[in-house]
Formats: structure tokens, sequence, C-alpha cells
């Protein structure tokens, strides 16, 4: 918040800041004796051991790296954790830029209209498609948020002149919530006027209340709009000073306008929620100007103030508290949006994050408050209040109007594992989101989710797979190992790990079984289970994630019922006539050449066949298709492969070399901590362009 905006609350926010940085005195001085004796990380070994595994696991630290820094000397454990850690802070990847300016996409300047002029005011960020996150003391209550507007893209571009910003309203009367302790605001944007969603067009953050993101003395990073100037971020000589139990207090450069903003560690996951400096203060709790004086608030400025720190609610809090609110169904299913880590999720799974951290095109895009969609020529959405309500939890797929494209083509996705539960017409927007924002970045029109086929297999594959092969919800959070050997011991044939060890071998594993990697955040040993832990070295996808993915290729693969069950259910619930444009992701991508190849209705063709992440490269998964082997089928007669090389299900790809010639193939860089994600693959400008092309030949 800008100097003349200060007020009652802000002055007790920095009251309080300044008592509990006093208060931390002690614990301060002992962190910054660890340091003084070079101690590099002085935090708890368990803490140090958690950020170590996310590190590996996210692909924080390229495996190589790690193993070749910690071989180089002979050291004990704490000394080997630190030096992980230490290599992000010495060196970051290429990708460590790309990330930050996609970051950098979702945080919005705050502009306030005051007595007839609008005022830049603070800063905030998006943290699903839907809403926004910043200080109490910007947004203290609805009323506030009504005469504020958002300023995305306020910054210089890279030519170095001012870049087109961007401007959304804020819709408080569809979710607004607030909590003064930890001083935070969350708050719904409303749609632009073509029904498009913030978080489409610039990403949005995923919040996690998982341990492991940050150590003290580790670097952070700041993202915001300092005095309402255009967009800058702080990077240099900062760190994690202290973590209290719901604030940490870092070094950083900030000045008044960067409340609101977030505080990323160096992987550009949200770690806090800056919302003012630390001021120096004496015994009796008054303010220190820098040259020792006592501060007189109304004589000297606030550039005197002595700032011996900066202070943000820790993201874990914010998120336990949003979690005890009592909220009505439409606004619980907004928060639940806030992706798998939050702890938000209206099915309570909490687990390995399949989607980023990072900024990323909306896992969800809800349709348009009501009186934009009727401004937009679309059918109302029935709201109380201007609300958005929760989709109903159907559980069947859900149709496009036969007059969608022209109605001679039909857009249909088919979606892969671990789907169950979910709500089909949340999945539909979800891969409408992503898609979206690659037609976005293309400079193409977008598409209505509502014209979209999502034939739905979820709910089907796990009453078919039976209580003792599909993994109960207990089950989410079982370690790698566990769920490996189960799997490997349903799959009687050894048809499972025929799959896990061919995808290690692709990887690049030395068959003679030496796991070179000796994955630092893993017990795997063994033979198949070395080869579970070099895929997840080798790649951006966690040991659990890989494990269960190939349990559900292995297991539709193998068992006819299971296969029949779910082709049946995918033939009810596609269009029985026209021409199809199939995106298939997963295991998706298995039962859609399935599907092409043996169920299509007479007369029917694919005119572009779309796979991503797709397992088809691999012999132990092509030489079951029915018919086996990789001839394309006679009814595809375009087909676009998209593959992320650290994505341990298309390991297999590029699919040319075992497929023969494809229409297009496209090598992508997916986050690192969304790989496997078909929002992320989508969101590529090429793979979007190419499904655009063959639509509008349909409508042209």
């Amino acid at each position: 918040m800008l100097p003349s905006d200060s007020s009652r609350e802000e002055q007790e926010q920095q009251a309080a800041a300044a008592q509990r940085y006093r208060e931390a005195s002690a614990e301060r001085k002992e962190i910054e004796a660890q340091l003084a004796a070079g101690v590099r990380y002085p935090d708890s070994p368990e803490r140090i051991a958690a950020r170590v595994n996310r590190l590996l696991e996210r692909g924080g630290v390229p495996p190589a790296a790690a193993v070749e820094s910690v071989h180089a000397e002979a050291m004990d454990v704490p000394e080997t954790l630190e030096r992980v850690i230490g290599l992000t802070k010495d060196l970051q990847p290429w990708s460590f830029l790309p990330r930050g300016a996609r970051a950098a996409a979702t945080v919005a300047r705050i502009s306030i209209l005051r007595d007839g002029l609008e005022r830049p005011h603070a800063t905030g960020f998006l943290v699903s498609p839907w809403l926004l996150l910043t200080n109490h003391h910007v947004l203290p209550d609805a009323d506030t948020a009504r005469r504020c507007f958002l300023e995305f893209n306020a910054q210089v571009s890279i030519d170095n002149t001012p870049d087109a910003a961007i401007r959304f309203e804020l819709a408080p009367d569809t979710f607004f919530t607030a909590d003064e302790h930890l001083d935070y605001a969350l708050v719904a944007v409303r749609p632009a006027a073509d029904g498009s969603l913030a978080g489409a067009k610039f990403g949005w953050n995923q919040l996690s209340n998982q341990q492991g993101k940050l150590v003290q003395n580790e670097p952070v990073n700041v993202i915001g709009h300092p005095m309402g100037r255009l967009k800058e971020i702080a990077l240099r000589d900062n760190a994690l000073v202290q973590r209290l139990d719901e604030f940490l207090h870092y070094r950083t450069d900030t000045e008044p306008g960067n409340s609101g903003s977030p505080v990323f560690n160096d992987q550009w996951e949200v770690v806090a929620l800056h919302h003012q400096g630390v001021p120096n203060t004496d015994a009796q709790g008054r303010i220190l100007r820098k040259d020792g004086q006592i501060w007189r608030r109304g004589i000297d400025s606030d550039d005197t103030i002595d700032y011996v720190s900066n202070e943000g609610a820790r993201i874990s809090s914010i998120l336990k508290h949003l979690a005890t609110l009592a909220l009505p169904p439409e606004q619980r299913a907004l928060l639940s949006e806030m992706g798998p880590e939050s702890g938000l999720r209206e099915d309570g799974a909490v687990g390995p994050m399949a989607t980023p951290v990072t900024p990323v095109a909306p896992a969800v895009a809800p349709a348009p408050l009501p009186q934009e969609a009727a401004a937009a020529g679309a059918a109302p959405v029935p709201a109380a209040a201007g609300a958005v309500r929760a989709p109903a939890r159907t559980h069947v797929g859900v149709r496009a109007p036969k007059d969608a494209f022209g109605g001679e083509r039909h857009l249909v996705f088919l979606h892969g594992r671990s789907q169950q539960g979910k709500d089909p017409e949340v999945l539909r927007r979800g891969w409408t989101g992503g898609l979206n924002h690659g037609l976005t970045r293309a400079g193409l029109p977008t598409i209505d989710p509502a014209d979209v086929w999502f034939p739905y297999y979820g709910d089907r594959i796990v009453e078919v797979l039976g209580q003792h092969e599909a993994i109960p919800g207990s089950a989410v959070d079982a370690p790698a190992v566990a769920a490996l050997e189960t799997f490997a011991a349903q799959s009687e044939e050894g048809t499972y790990e025929q799959l896990v060890m061919e995808a290690a071998v692709l990887a690049g594993m030395p068959q003679d079984g030496q796991t070179a990697t000796e994955n630092l955040g893993s017990a795997l040993v063994g033979s198949l289970q070395g080869g579970l832990s070099w895929l997840a070295a080798k790649t951006d996808v966690d040991a659990l994630a890989i494990a269960t993915i190939f349990r559900d290729v292995d297991a539709y693969l193998r068992d006819q019922a299971v296969r029949n069950a779910v082709l049946d259910r995918v033939f009810e619930e596609i269009p029985h006539d026209g021409e199809l444009v199939l995106v298939t992701h997963s295991l998706g991508t298995v039962v859609g050449m399935d599907l092409v190849a043996n169920r299509l209705p007479p007369g029917m063709k694919v005119t572009l066949l779309v796979t991503a992440g797709s397992p088809l490269g691999m012999n132990a998964v092509n030489s079951r298709l029915i018919p086996p082997g990789t001839k394309r089928p006679g009814t595809v007669t375009d087909w676009v492969n998209a593959w992320c090389p650290t994505d341990a299900v298309a390991i297999g790809c590029p699919l040319e070399p075992v497929w023969g010639k494809l229409t297009e193939e496209h090598a992508v860089m997916n986050a690192s901590d969304r790989a496997h994600d078909i929002e992320e693959y989508l969101a590529h400008p090429e793979v979007a362009a190419a499904i655009d092309r063959f639509l509008a030949r349909a409508t042209g």
C-alpha cells in the first residue's frame, strides 16, 4: 500500500510485526551464530530433509548435478543434504528465467478509485483461475474491492518500452473473504467482456500447504509494484531470515506498493504473502529512524524508518485458515480450484502435486458470470446475488451441441488416469482452459467449453478394477515402494514390471542394474524399484505418480473386462456421425488408439488425432494394442503428437521412429512439476494451433 493510503490497520499491523520480531530475537541470534560458524542453512534436520526431497522430486536440482556434487568428497548426511540445497543457490537452470517470467505474468497492480481519480494502491496475484490474493489492509472489505481494478502486464516489455496493460475488475459478490491477523484478502476477478478469465490469460500460482518449500537462509524473490511503479522484481541478496509459526521474516528490498506481493522461492513456488517491512523499535516499541532517533509520525517520511526485515504471512497458514471457513457450496467450489496441495479440494484429497506450483494455465475455468454470459449471447448461468454456482457431480460424460464448429467436426477430449470422483464438467473446462491459453498465445480465437465433447470413464474404470485393484483414498499418501510392490503383485504375468523397466531403460538406466543417480530422496532398492527410482530422478514426475500411471495402463491392457468397460463407456459418450478431432492424454492415448482402430461407428473417421504425454512409443504398450503393432489405423487422417522430455509417461517418444511419419510432432517443455499435465501440453501455442487448424477447416 502506498504511503498516502496508510491506515490505522496498517499501523497496527506494523506494530504487531515489530513485536513478533522482538519476541523472536533469541532464536534469531542463534540462527545468526550458526551462520557465523559456517552453517549454510540453520534449520532443523527434518525441514532440510523435506526440502531436499522436494527439490529432487520436483526437478529443482538436476539429479546428475546432485550426484556429481555429493560424490566429489566424503560427507555425512547433513552435509550431503546441505550440498544439494546449495546447488540451487549457486547455479540456476536456464528455465529459471522463463518460469520467473511466467510467475510474473500472474502479478497485477491494484489501483483504487478515490475522489474521482484512479490511483495505484498495491499488488495482488492470481492463485486460481478466478481468485486473486492480496492483503487485508489493501482490501479490508467488499466495498473497497468494488472501487478497485487490476492491471496485468503493467511492466516494461522486452524492448524496454511500456507494455500494454490489460485491465480486469474485481467481483467481490462472487467471492470475498479476508483475515486481519494474517493480513490477507482473497477476492474473485470478474471475467473479461468476452467471458475469458484472468487465469486463462495470465496463468496462476498453485499454492501448497506442504513442507519443503524453503529453509532458513535460502533465497527468496519478490515481484510487485513498489510505489505503484511498473512491475519490478527483487532478486539479489534476498534470503529467509527466520520462520515463525504463521509468518516469515526475510531480507529483501521492498517499498510501499509491494503490499500483497507474492514471495517466491527459487523454484517459483509461492512461500508467503508479503505485507510490510518490519521497523526497528526501542524497548517501548517506538519506531526508530535510520539515525537512531524516534520516528515521528506525520513529520518524518517513511523512507527515514530503519527497517530491519520484511514480513509475510506463510502461505500454509493462509491455506489452513481458508480450510476452516464456513462457506456456501459455490464458494467452496472456487476454493477447491486452488490446486491439489492447497488442502482445499472438495474431495478432501491431499497429495503430491501433479500440477504447478508455478503459474500455469488454469486447471479449471468456470463459466462466466450470468450478466456477462448473456451479453456474449450465451445461455445465462443460474446464480444468486452474482455468485457462481458449483457444477453438479454427474459422473457421466458431457456432450456438445450438434452444431458446434459448424456441425461437421466434433472436438472430443479423452482423459487419462486417476480421474475418478471428479466432475466431468469441471474437467472439460480445465482442458479447455489449457487449450484457450495456447490459442491466446498463438493469437487465435478461443473456444467455448460447451462446444467440446468429454466422454468420462474415470468412475467406470475404478468400478471394474474392483476393490483389490483400485487404490483406496487412504493409500494415496502411501510410499512409492509399497505401491510398486502391490501393483507388481497384481500383474501376475509380469507385464507391469515390463512397463516400468522398459521406461527406465528408455530413460537411460544402465542395464547392469546400477542406478547411477542414487536418488537421494528415496529408499527404493532392487531391480524394479531401482527402475522406478531412475525414472523419478530422470524426469519431472514423482515416483508414486509414475507407479500408479503405469499400473492403470497395465490394468487396461492386460484385463479384457477393464478394456471393454472403458471402451464401451467412451463409445456411448462420443458423437456417432461426422468427423472427430480427438485430443487424448496419458492412458487416454491408449484408449483412443483402441477406439479408432476398433470401435468407431461405420463411416466415421478421425480427421485429427492428438496424443499428448503418451506411452504409445513403448513396445510393452503398442504390442498389446488391438490389433498389436504400430500400424496407424486407416480411420486416422492426421496425427499430431506432443511430448515433454521430462514426462516419464512419454518416455518412448518421439513416436515417429516407432509409428512412422506423423503430421506433426512437437517436443515441448512443461513446468517441472507439471511435466505430465494436460493443461501444460495444450497451453503450448504450436499444439493449440494444430487443433485450431482442423477446427477452422470445419467452420470455414
